[in-house]
C-alpha cells in the first residue's frame, strides 16, 4: 500500500504563489523610451527572438514548479508498506534470583568426573544448559547478598543472561542473604508483565540474614499480583544442622502456587531445572504488529536535482547565446 508519513506538508505546494503575490515585483530598468523605425527583416527578426525567450521563460517555469512539487513530496516522505504481520508470542516472562552470599563458597557438590566445586560453581554448571532452552521466554536476572540487584531486565536474549550468570562473582554483592529483598525486586519488574506468564525461580542455600523486607510478606507482595515462585534450596545442613530455611521456602512456593525443591547434589539439582521446564506451560505472553516499510522519498528528490540541474543548464545555455 502507497502512503505518505507527514501528507500535511501538501500544505507547502502554493507556498510560491503566496511569495509572488506577497512580495512586491522587482522595479524594472529605467531606460528612456526610443522610437526606432526597422526595416522588415529587424521585425521579423524581433518576433522570432521575442517567441524564443518566451518559450525560455515557460521552460524556465516549468522547470521551476517541477523541482519544488518534487521536493514537497520528498518532504511528505512517500513509503510502501508491504505487508503487516501480526505475531503472537507464546511464552512466559521467567526472572532468575541467586544467592551470591559468603556461604555459596562451600565446596560440597561433586561434578560428574567427581571434582569438588562449590554450590555457585554447581548453580553456573547447571543452569546454563536451562537458560539455552528459554527460546521464545523473556529472562531476567537478579543476584542477591546483601542487598537484590537488578542484573539483567527481562530479555529475549538469553546468550547474554547466560553471560552474565557464568560472569558473576562471589562476594560482589556482599556476604548476608536478603531473601526478600530479592523476591521484591523480582515482583516489581514482574508485575506488569502479562499475568498468567510471570515466573520467578529463586536459588538459594541460607536464610533471611539481611534486607528490609521479609521473605514471606514479599511472597504475599507476589501472591497478589500472581507470581509463581519455584524455590530451590542448594547444599546439605552442615553437622549443626545450618543451612537454608527450608521450612520458608517451602512456604514461599506454595503461597504463590510454586514449588519448592531441595537440591543436594549435582544431579538432584539438574533434576530441579528439568522439572521445573517440564512443569511450566507456555502461554500468549503479548502479540505484536509488524510493519514492514520500505521508503520511496529518494524518487522525487531525484526528479528536484533533476529539475534544478537542467535550469542550471538552461540558463548557461541563454547566456552564451545572448
Amino acid at each position: 500500500m502507497f502512503t505518505f508519513q507527514w501528507f500535511w506538508c501538501i500544505l507547502l505546494l502554493p507556498v510560491p504563489l503566496l511569495v509572488r503575490k506577497i512580495l512586491p515585483a522587482a522595479p524594472l530598468a529605467n531606460q528612456p523610451p526610443q522610437l526606432r523605425f526597422a526595416a522588415l527583416p529587424r521585425v521579423q527578426q524581433a518576433f522570432a527572438h521575442h517567441t524564443h525567450e518566451t518559450q525560455t521563460h515557460r521552460l524556465k517555469y516549468l522547470l521551476l514548479w517541477s523541482g519544488w512539487i518534487a521536493l514537497v513530496f520528498t518532504l511528505m516522505y512517500p513509503q510502501l508498506i508491504d505487508k503487516h504481520v501480526e505475531v503472537k508470542q507464546t511464552g512466559y516472562d521467567l526472572m532468575l534470583a541467586i544467592d551470591l552470599s559468603e556461604s555459596m563458597h562451600t565446596s560440597d557438590f561433586y561434578t560428574p568426573q567427581n571434582q569438588v566445586i562449590n554450590r555457585f560453581e554447581a548453580v553456573k554448571y547447571v543452569i546454563k544448559p536451562f537458560v539455552e532452552k528459554r527460546a521464545g521466554d523473556r529472562l531476567g536476572l537478579i543476584l542477591f547478598a546483601d542487598h537484590a540487584y537488578l542484573q539483567a531486565p527481562l530479555t529475549l536474549d538469553n546468550q547474554a543472561v547466560n553471560i552474565l550468570i557464568q560472569k558473576a562473582m562471589l562476594g560482589m554483592a556482599g556476604k548476608k542473604t536478603a531473601i526478600g529483598d530479592a523476591i521484591g525486586l523480582a515482583v516489581k519488574k514482574l508485575r506488569d508483565r502479562p499475568e498468567n506468564s510471570r515466573v520467578l525461580i529463586l536459588l538459594t542455600d541460607g536464610e533471611n540474614t539481611a534486607g528490609k523486607l521479609e521473605p514471606l510478606k514479599a511472597a504475599e507482595l507476589a501472591q497478589q499480583y500472581h507470581i509463581q515462585i519455584y524455590t530451590i534450596g542448594i547444599g546439605m545442613k552442615d553437622d549443626m544442622g545450618r543451612g537454608f530455611d527450608e521450612k520458608t521456602l517451602n512456604k514461599i512456593a506454595n503461597l504463590t502456587n510454586g514449588q519448592y525443591y531441595p537440591a543436594t547434589s549435582l544431579d538432584a539439582l539438574a533434576q530441579v531445572y528439568q522439572h521445573i521446564d517440564s512443569t511450566l506451560k507456555k502461554t500468549e505472553a503479548e502479540s505484536r504488529v509488524y510493519i514492514q516499510r520500505t521508503p520511496l522519498y529518494h524518487y522525487p528528490l531525484l526528479v528536484a536535482m533533476a529539475a534544478l540541474l537542467l535550469l542550471q543548464i538552461l540558463h548557461i545555455y541563454v547566456r552564451d547565446t545572448a
